[in-house]
């Protein structure tokens, strides 16, 4: 039993063409025969009668009826407008606000980076977080402010940091009062030393005493450089001087932890032989020491690791990557002289990271450790998060030590804190010291790849007894009791928290203007599309009776997709009598009495079309129009008969007029045509001359045929329906009409010199038959020769071998112009040096020349192009051939050297006995070296000054390259020389244009072809033809790379693969933006800030 095909609803499927054209025909026959529009014949002609959709998947635009694709379906979306999904609705209002909102009181908020500000960023967290500073900066007096615009927007920044509403503040104001460059990466370290300067001149006006130093008390020490005698123990004069610092820059290389840092930091240098000190007590040179003392320790001691090292044969810096260990306390009593018993602990308070592997790139954050929770955060600019108890992260208890990784290290075994029992007796300041003292004590070390910078501060709890005890042995600790206590913070000043409360309602008020308008958004979607899918749902008219509507298809559209629809718009599908046509039948849709009045009554507009605002007098100009085009078409088919028996040549009776011939052929080629067009007119238009006549029939395009008369009526009255206005397309030519006299005379005579010309050139292509081939001619010595231009003889050739269009190009040059310009005007010598020589099988040829080079040519072809082109013949230049391997007559003329090997000689006569022979060109006039000499060396000069040009560069992955790049490689580049097309388009596989100057460097060339092929520099081997180019300093042109040339290159695989990026960051130019550092800002400037802030009141 067979399967059967289920049967498909039919009330969905389109009537058949013919069908439909059939029935709106007979309507119109109807409504023309009866003059009257019934009912039946609007539900015919308006599709009325179609039924209504279900389930199309677009909306259909003959079927009124059809309301499929207004609305995606019931889970679908739109890229745009009412159906979009809800996520892409909400984006559209914008950035939400609330999702800046600091997340509690306790979070500290972020900074903006405003392109390369990272380094800023973590410095001014940083400090923020150091309760004592904030406090200071906060005290300082309303007037001083308005006089220092950086610290009135430090001040203010602080506070934002302290009570902003946002999770991110912006850094723009403090920056752009330091007039720093965003767009530049700095030293986070120079910033902080330069900041520290600035904020002391600034703070030196305040006269509270908290805020005037809180520079110098919390961020300053002192050492001293102490040079020793070692004979009598005498120290210089230099070593009582006291050096402030704000931290310790301590070198890492070679360094595994802050221990040995520290202990290098404060080795001893012993001066020997040349380095000897002069000692004033034994007024002699003797040998001596020479170390670094610590004076003074501040309340917070920053530590500088320099990664960065500088490296001399590159001129370049790299940074120090290998893994450093610090403690997460630390006891500097054993680095300060003669204070072994205090016990001077500081604890880790935050971590400055530097990550990437270049120096002048890369990206800071900081890891800060909040004082009043000893919970860790990380500042990575707009973004904050919470680290826990432990400086990086959870992570933090894991004992294995990962390259790479910023993890906690622990020197036991196992997980736990070590234990250390130290023998104080035993410490020296100038040797290595464990990093605990006094007994037994607990300390976590830590250990990162990145770490920069690295800030302790001192323990508020031993702090008073540790500053008494130091001062009576005569030493300064640069701390306060008052500013490592752990009081929490106050309030804002008056004059600054005013502002923040403003700036937080604002940001609030945004948030619930956002809030309230995105509820708005969605509820009014919401309501939207139930109206649309209520709307829809009642807009089909089931019954041919019921009352109904005509709506415009494209407002319907725009009001089933939009949010906010305007007002009902019907007038884009009225006609001139304001009704609907049959021609907007295709853009107009019945709806429904009860969804019209739903969409009438909320949107307006109009016009309103019920059912019976059809256009009856559109429905009987287009029957009309139905009736004239189904009889023209009728004609068209009587006539095409008559011109297709015209164009066959068959006999034709009666009146004959001429038309166009390929105006005829035209017509004919026109289907399903039922109206006359603008291809109608003109049917004489070409065969008519400027004087109003019959064209002769020799001119280009004035073919004619005769056609009956019946036929030229037709054409005629066709014509002037079309245009009536050109009388000249449709001028009347009988079979009797003569051609222009007038015109014909004129087409003889072009077509005379025409024939002339062809004549011409025939005989100079005889009478130079091998010349005009472009065959070489065998050469024979001790025969006069001339030379021409090769550029000529091109132009000459190209001129005798046109045909067609091209038949009557421009003329060339008269020779004795063309001789005059291959003298030099100062000696009247040749300008230029005869073609190469060379043996082929016992004959000798001359190498192909280059355009601007020249041809030798036989006498008998001078003497005849000096009859047809204006040449004197004693004006020529002539030339001859001789063989001689040791006499060279420079009284004869020039003569071009050439070493032929025996083994290409072939000669039996004896005339060539030897292993090579010399093919001299003597020419008359001689050649002059001086000018060509000067005139080389001009091209050359041009040619090494190049700039914008492209070469190729080709990767080859074998060890040697194809035979074609190498000979392309290898071949000179001649601009003038032109190429064959073949030529021109050859590419060479794995290859690349590459845009570069004359002054482009190797090295700079290498970066290219890294970034284009991903090779890295040390591993190319560059080519040109058999010849390795070296050195990275030299320029293209001194290597003689010109445009146009093919170089390869070919990986040897021997280093390592890395990321372009380093290279990039550790060249030269680098280099030199990073020595500018804060040149220009106000880091640097001399002026005050007092001037500074004066500039801008005045401005």
């Amino acid at each position: 039993m067979g399967h059967h095909r289920p049967t498909t609803r039919s009330k969905n499927k389109r009537s058949r063409p013919d069908e439909t054209a059939e029935a709106t025909t007979e309507s119109f026959r109807k409504i023309i025969l009866t003059k009257t529009v019934t009912e039946d014949d609007v539900h015919q002609l308006y599709n009325v009668w179609r039924p209504v959709c279900q389930g199309c998947r677009v909306n259909s635009k003959d079927n009124p009826n059809c309301f499929c694709g207004l609305i995606p379906p019931p889970n679908g979306s739109r890229k745009s407008g009412l159906w979009q999904k809800t996520s892409e609705i909400i984006n559209s209002l914008g950035p939400d606000p609330s999702k800046d909102l600091r997340s509690s009181s306790s979070t500290p908020a972020g900074l903006t980076n405003l392109g390369a500000t990272c380094y800023a960023n973590s410095i001014l967290q940083c400090l923020f977080m150091n309760k004592s500073f904030r406090e200071g900066v906060f005290s300082v007096e309303p007037q001083i402010l308005e006089g220092e615009p950086v610290l009135n927007n430090l001040v203010r920044l602080f506070a934002k940091l302290h009570s902003s509403k946002m999770a991110f503040v912006d850094s723009a104001p403090f920056i752009q009062t330091l007039e720093l460059d965003n767009s530049i990466q700095q030293d986070s370290h120079e910033f902080l030393t330069l900041l520290f300067s600035l904020l002391e001149r600034c703070l030196s006006q305040s006269k509270v005493s908290k805020a005037r130093t809180i520079v110098q008390d919390l961020f300053r020490g002192g050492v001293s450089h102490v040079t020793r005698c070692s004979k009598c123990g005498n120290e210089s004069e230099a070593s009582s001087k006291i050096e402030d610092f704000y931290g310790l820059e301590l070198n890492v290389k070679g360094l595994k932890s802050l221990d040995e840092s520290l202990d290098d930091y404060f080795s001893i240098e012993e001066l020997h032989g040349d380095n000897q000190f002069y000692c004033d007590a034994c007024a002699t040179r003797a040998d001596a020491t020479r170390s670094i003392k610590l004076r003074s320790l501040p309340a917070v001691l920053n530590f500088q690791l320099k990664r960065c090292v500088f490296l001399p044969n590159t001129t370049a810096k790299k940074k120090i990557t290998s893994l450093f260990h610090f403690p997460g306390e630390l006891n500097m009593a054993q680095r300060l002289p003669d204070c072994s018993e205090l016990n001077l602990v500081y604890d880790l308070s935050a971590v400055l990271i530097h990550k990437g592997s270049a120096v002048n790139s890369g990206h800071y954050t900081a890891h800060v450790k909040d004082d009043n929770t000893d919970e860790w955060w990380e500042f990575d600019d707009e973004n904050v998060s919470n680290l826990g108890q432990e400086p990086f992260g959870p992570t933090s208890s894991i004992s294995t030590v990962n390259i790479g990784q910023n993890e906690p290290v622990d020197y036991s075994s196992s997980v736990k804190e070590k234990d250390t029992l130290l023998d104080d007796s035993n410490m020296n300041v100038n040797q290595p010291h464990s990093l605990e003292s006094n007994g037994i004590h607990h300390s976590k070390t830590f250990s990162s790849v990145d770490a920069y910078m690295l800030m302790y501060a001192l323990k508020a709890s031993n702090s008073n007894s540790q500053r008494n005890a130091a001062q009576s042995l005569g030493h300064k600790i640069e701390s306060d009791s008052s500013l490592v206590s752990q009081e929490t913070d106050g309030s804002l000043p008056s004059h600054i928290l005013e502002d923040i409360e403003l700036s937080n309602a604002a940001y609030l008020d945004s948030c619930e203007q956002y809030k309230s308008k995105k509820e708005f958004m969605l509820n009014h979607i919401m309501v939207r599309r139930q109206e649309v899918r209520l709307v829809l749902s009642k807009a089909p008219v089931q019954p041919l009776e019921t009352p109904y509507f005509w709506i415009s298809s494209d407002w319907l559209r725009h009001w089933a997709d939009s949010a906010m629809p305007s007002i009902i718009d019907n007038t884009s599908i009225l006609c001139l009598h304001g009704k609907l046509p049959l021609s907007s039948i295709s853009c107009a849709k019945r709806l429904s009495a009860e969804a019209w009045t739903n969409l009438y009554s909320q949107y307006g507009g109009g016009p309103t079309l019920t059912k019976d605002d059809y256009c009856t007098d559109c429905i009987f100009e287009m029957g009309r129009n139905m009736a004239r085009a189904n009889v023209y078409r009728d004609q068209r088919l009587l006539m095409k008969e008559l011109a297709e028996a015209a164009l066959s040549g068959e006999h034709l009776d009666g009146k004959l007029y001429y038309i166009s011939k390929s105006w005829l052929q035209q017509w004919l080629r026109r289907k399903n045509i039922d109206l006359p067009c603008d291809a109608d007119s003109g049917p004489t238009a070409s065969i008519r001359c400027p004087h109003g006549e019959l064209m002769p029939e020799i001119a280009a395009g004035a073919k004619r045929i005769l056609v009956p008369e019946s036929l030229w009526m037709f054409f005629q009255e066709t014509a002037m329906e079309v245009k009536p206005d050109d009388s000249v397309g449709r001028s009347t030519f009988s079979s009797e009409s003569e051609p222009c006299a007038t015109c014909g005379i004129e087409l003889t005579e072009a077509a005379y010199s025409e024939d002339s010309l062809r004549e011409f050139k025939l005989k100079q292509r005889l009478n130079h038959e091998k010349l005009c081939m472009n065959k070489n001619i065998a050469l024979c010595p001790q025969i006069k020769y001339y030379l021409v231009p090769s550029s000529w003889l091109t132009k000459w050739r190209s001129y005798v071998n046109a045909g067609g269009k091209n038949a009557f190009s421009a003329e060339l040059d008269a020779l004795n112009s063309v001789v005059d310009m291959l003298l030099c005007e100062k000696h009247s010598k040749l300008l230029g040096r005869p073609p190469e020589l060379l043996w082929k099988r016992d004959l000798i040829f001359q190498k192909p020349s280059v355009t601007d080079g020249m041809t030798i040519i036989a006498e008998d072809d001078w003497r005849l192009f000096c009859e047809d082109w204006d040449g004197t013949e004693s004006k020529g230049i002539s030339a001859k051939i001789e063989i001689d391997s040791d006499v060279r007559d420079d009284n004869i003329g020039t003569c071009i050297d050439m070493s032929i090997p025996e083994e290409h000689l072939h000669i039996n006569d004896g005339m060539h006995n030897g292993s090579s022979r010399r093919l001299l060109v003597k020419t008359s006039p001689q050649v002059c070296e001086e000018c060509i000499g000067e005139r080389e060396c001009s091209e050359l000069m041009r040619k090494l000054h190049y700039s914008n040009e492209d070469i190729c560069v080709c990767l080859i992955s074998g060890k040697e390259p194809p035979k074609s790049i190498l000979e392309a490689s290898g071949s000179i580049s001649e601009p003038s020389r032109r190429t064959s097309k073949r030529s021109r388009k050859s590419t060479y596989g794995n290859s690349v244009n590459l845009n570069v100057s004359g002054t482009t460097s190797v090295y700079q060339l290498k970066m290219m072809i890294w970034e284009t092929f991903g090779v890295v520099k040390e591993n190319q081997i560059l080519h040109k033809g058999s010849r390795v180019i070296d050195g990275e300093t030299a320029s293209l042109a001194d290597m003689n790379i010109f445009p146009g040339d093919i170089l390869w290159v070919t990986d040897s695989k021997i280093h390592e693969n890395r990321d372009i990026a380093d290279e990039l960051s550790n060249t030269n130019l680098e280099v030199h933006v990073a020595e500018e550092g804060f040149r220009g800002t106000l880091l640097t400037s001399a002026i005050s800030s007092q001037a500074v802030s004066e500039a801008y009141l005045n401005y």
